[in-house]
């Protein structure tokens, strides 16, 4: 917990900790506002609203937090996300959006999302020392994990008590939190002086993106995760806790067990070196498949829960080593635009699975297109880690 005594850090940590279990409630929240009035198809589109944008603008994202202070960056996105949620919140209160209010109020929040993803990854090893940076990283995976636990649970009770807006607005609340804590973080900061167009510091960016296989291969295969879990999980998922499972509730513990193996994987990472850490973090994402087939098989919502459980250790180790081998291996003043690269290549084709899911599943079954998800999954690692880079990479501070 060292990380937490440097004050810049703790404000960060604070910030992030209060938005994060917001951003665990308006998935929950959301969805359940959608199929009040709407179809898992419109779902897949609230969705793909969102992550266009954030697609479209992240490596313009990436550039403006090498090139502006990562902070102020993070902090004007916030308050683009703050807005935006709180409208929506209001507007779910006052009456029945229409699909395309949730999809445009989606977009604005993507485009803040756009803009803090790779100023994060920069702004990080900025406000803690290098000694401290797996720490950081780890407790802000646990953060996460923490948040990812009781924001879901929270937002099913709050639905099932009232309405999907209020748990909207108080993720509107809880971005501005973070807000007020970006304000106050101090961390030195000045002008590059470079002349360059953005054009030439994005194809400086790529150079570094491409140089390092590890680096590629595995955003490849986390673009085909995203796809392949996410999709399915966030856009059939409720459908099914809906006709099957007991609803909002349900959905919210499943989402919570996740949140909860998550925790786990990160009290793990405080501590856990290892040698290898792009091995360890590829073998992690094996754990995804088990929720999938839960929920292929309507199991009850402890099992899919249970299945998520498990997959929410392996995404606190993954997100952990995999940003902190980040960090170490490439240089300070490229570092957001690599991450825009990261986030971009990751999410790229996920608003198109978003979109799909919901017709692909009405024509093939939903039992066979998450079955199907499964096994490509299991086989798109599989290929990952017959890459001796991803395999070889070691962290120059774990003992052999």
């Amino acid at each position: 917990m060292g990380a937490l005594r440097e004050r810049n850090f703790r404000l960060f940590f604070i910030g992030q900790t209060t938005s994060q279990i917001g951003s665990g409630m308006a998935p929950v929240a959301i969805a359940f506002a959608v199929l009040q009035h709407g179809t898992a198809s419109d779902l897949g589109l609230v969705s793909a609203a969102g992550l266009v944008p954030l697609v479209v603008l992240l490596l313009a994202g990436g550039v403006l937090a090498d090139r502006f202070s990562r902070r102020v960056v993070m902090l004007g996105a916030d308050v683009v996300r703050t807005l935006a949620q709180i409208g929506l919140g209001a507007w779910i209160l006052a009456s029945a959006p229409p699909l395309w209010g949730f999809m445009a109020l989606a977009a604005v929040v993507g485009v803040g999302s756009a803009l803090f993803y790779p100023a994060l990854t920069g702004l990080v090893p900025e406000v803690v020392s290098m000694g401290q940076l797996l720490q950081a990283n780890a407790l802000n995976s646990l953060s996460g994990s923490v948040a990812s636990a009781i924001g879901p649970a929270l937002a099913g009770v709050v639905v099932a008590v009232s309405s999907p807006g209020w748990a909207v607005l108080m993720d509107g609340v809880t971005y501005a939190v973070s807000v007020v804590s970006l304000y106050f973080i101090r961390v030195e900061w000045a002008p590059n002086g470079s002349l360059e167009t953005m054009a030439s510091q994005l194809r400086a960016g790529w150079s570094e993106f491409w140089s390092r296989t590890w680096l590629w291969v595995i955003v490849v295969e986390f673009s085909c995760v995203n796809v392949l879990v996410f999709a399915p999980m966030f856009v059939l998922g409720p459908v099914i806790a809906k006709q099957s499972l007991g609803g909002a509730p349900a959905w919210g513990l499943i989402l919570a067990l996740e949140g909860a193996g998550s925790v786990l994987g990160g009290v793990a990472m405080l501590r856990w070196d290892p040698v290898r850490p792009l091995l360890m973090a590829t073998l992690a994402t094996t754990s995804w498949v088990l929720p999938l087939l839960a929920l292929a098989a309507r199991a009850p919502a402890l099992v899919i829960g249970l299945g998520g459980f498990v997959a929410g250790i392996g995404l606190s180790v993954f997100g952990t080593l995999w940003t902190t081998t980040m960090q170490r291996e490439i240089p300070s003043e490229v570092l957001s635009r690599v991450s825009a690269y990261d986030w971009f290549g990751s999410l790229v084709f996920l608003p198109i699975g978003m979109a799909l899911v919901g017709p692909i599943a009405k024509v093939a079954g939903v039992t066979t297109t998450i079955t199907g998800a499964a096994v490509l999954l299991a086989a798109f690692i599989g290929v990952t880690l017959l890459v001796p880079s991803v395999t070889g990479t070691r962290s120059p501070t774990a003992k052999a």
